[in-house]
């Protein structure tokens, strides 16, 4: 969403704390996320077939390097020559997933204007897209100032969005938790809830498609450790509030920023200094940045203890998280359901544990409120006219948004054809919904329910694998006008899923692969084919 009012340049370290203009300078970055590596795609012209173009001012428009599994240095490869605006564009994981409050085109458009000085608020892109962003930033002042193209919202609009609370995540609203439900069955290696949520004290209503934002807790357990290996009480004032409560709720403890590393390296000397100073310019001298945490780095560096107020002042805000919303508004008005998977792992015997995902599992209790906010979606939205028939294609926890979908179009009579595919490990355990979506099914309102388990045979089969199965019927519905939805993982699955579909148009609609991806692409660009991905 764009900002009207030029928020304050951030200034991690005061000017009057003991460091150079060039230390403050280091200090002052903020960059956060990890990339995970990503899948082989098309070959590059076909894979830039598929992608959607954005016109702008002084290039074509097109936006080849808008693809969440495509390396950074691919992207910025792309983007050579363009405007910087549009390189900050390619910076970017380009998943339009929103988590900024914006989508990646705004994004870029509101830092390469100065109306937003915060680089590190894309969750995806991470660590490189912040440390790319910074580079492309510093060049501001040096170009000459390039026209934007027109943004997605009229300042007046944006302004009432933000002032309306629970519309932004610059102002959330209090929602009350009500409960959690876990889908799982006995014998699942997942661990995934339904999670309700009473939105009726504060008055905020959605639409399917859109998402919701969790203000999510640190865990006490994890902030009392960090305030033991500082060797400081937890009643420590920091910013007002005790040290606890500012590790609690304010500042993001995974993973470790490049200014904490600075700090560090400002902190010690000799070898310890060196080994800080490279980890905070992205090396790996180690091999072990990729596991660096807050609380790993302290212990990585147990001879360094920064003072409370200073090592607060280095760490990057907590930010929300967003969940695709598995109900409708029209189906149980002032009521919202997630359906999130539970995140938890073990590096070096240590647990860690995904912010939000355990914060609803374990860390909060009914009745109790949080700050929330509706993202509204970016192209990701039912049909306008009711009648039209809608394929939806969402393995695991992507079943999220066309559950809501199925709700919506019963609740308000939509007479167009619904066929989910929907898949998992195992039948057993993992059939999210089974007693709902079968009910839907017996009922006509679901016409078609195609399942694709991993885990129950002796070879992989996936949600992709059944699509080519059905591949005749599939293009007959494409053929009728059929919208196209897919949510779920970007890496592992959209890719697949969008390649299934480009040989199912192929091979059905006697086209050679060329044609067939400038079929999806036609698809896409006319508002047919619709991912929400992450």
């Amino acid at each position: 969403m764009n900002q009207i009012t030029p928020p304050p340049k951030i200034e991690i370290i005061p000017s009057s704390a003991p460091f150079s203009e060039a230390q403050r300078s280091w200090l002052n970055g903020f960059f956060a996320g990890l990339l995970s590596d990503a899948p082989t795609p098309l070959s590059a012209e076909q894979g830039a077939a598929l992608m959607p173009g954005a016109a702008g001012d002084g290039d074509d428009g097109e936006a080849p390097w808008h693809d969440q599994t495509m390396p950074i240095t691919e992207r910025m490869k792309l983007a050579e020559g363009r405007p910087l605006r549009r390189r900050m564009m390619a910076a970017m994981a380009q998943q339009d997933c929103g988590q900024c409050g914006y989508n990646c085109h705004d994004y870029s458009e509101a830092i390469a204007g100065k109306t937003e000085a915060r680089l590190n608020l894309c969750v995806p892109g991470g660590k490189e897209t912040a440390r790319m962003l910074k580079s492309l930033y510093e060049e501001i002042d040096k170009a000459p100032a390039a026209p934007a193209s027109t943004p997605s919202a009229t300042p007046a609009a944006a302004a009432a969005a933000i002032a309306e609370p629970g519309r932004s995540r610059d102002n959330p609203a209090p929602a009350k938790f009500l409960s959690r439900r876990l889908l799982n069955g006995k014998g699942s290696e997942k661990e995934t809830w339904h999670i309700e949520f009473d939105l009726s004290g504060c008055g905020l209503d959605y639409v399917v498609g859109d998402s919701f934002g969790i203000f999510a807790r640190n865990d006490l357990g994890l902030v009392d450790q960090i305030i033991a290996l500082l060797g400081a009480s937890h009643t420590t004032e920091v910013r007002g509030k005790t040290l606890r409560e500012v590790l609690l709720e304010d500042v993001s403890l995974s993973p470790a920023p490049d200014s904490l590393f600075e700090l560090i390296s400002y902190l010690t000397g000799g070898a310890l200094r060196e080994k800080a100073r490279a980890l905070a310019q992205g090396e790996d001298p180690d091999g072990d940045a990729a596991t660096l945490d807050v609380m790993a780095v302290l212990q990585k560096f147990s001879k360094v203890r920064p003072h409370p107020e200073a090592f607060i002042e280095a760490l990057e805000p907590l930010q929300p998280r967003l969940y695709s919303i598995s109900s409708s508004h029209n189906a149980t008005p002032g009521k919202l359901s997630l359906t999130v998977d539970c995140v938890r792992y073990v590096i070096n015997k240590r647990k860690r544990l995904g912010l939000a995902s355990t914060f609803l599992a374990e860390r909060i209790n009914p009745g109790d409120e949080l700050k929330v906010y509706v993202q509204k979606a970016h192209g990701f939205a039912l049909p306008p006219d009711p009648k039209t028939p809608i394929i939806m294609v969402g393995p695991g926890t992507g079943i999220a948004p066309f559950r809501a979908f199925l709700l919506d179009r019963r609740a308000t009579g939509a007479p167009g054809k619904n066929w989910l595919f929907f898949g998992h490990q195992r039948s057993e355990c993992d059939f999210f919904y089974r007693d709902e979506l079968n009910g839907m099914k017996t009922s006509g309102l679901l016409t078609r329910l195609s399942l694709a388990w991993s885990r129950d045979g002796e070879k992989k089969f996936y949600v992709q694998d059944r699509m080519r199965e059905v591949g005749r019927e599939m293009w007959t519905w494409l053929a009728e006008g059929a919208h196209v939805y897919i949510c779920g993982d970007a890496k592992r699955m959209a890719k697949d899923v969008e390649r299934a579909l480009v040989d199912i148009v192929a091979q059905f609609g006697a086209r050679s692969t060329d044609e067939a991806i400038s079929f999806v692409a036609e698809l896409k660009k006319n508002g047919r084919f619709q991912q929400d991905v992450y």
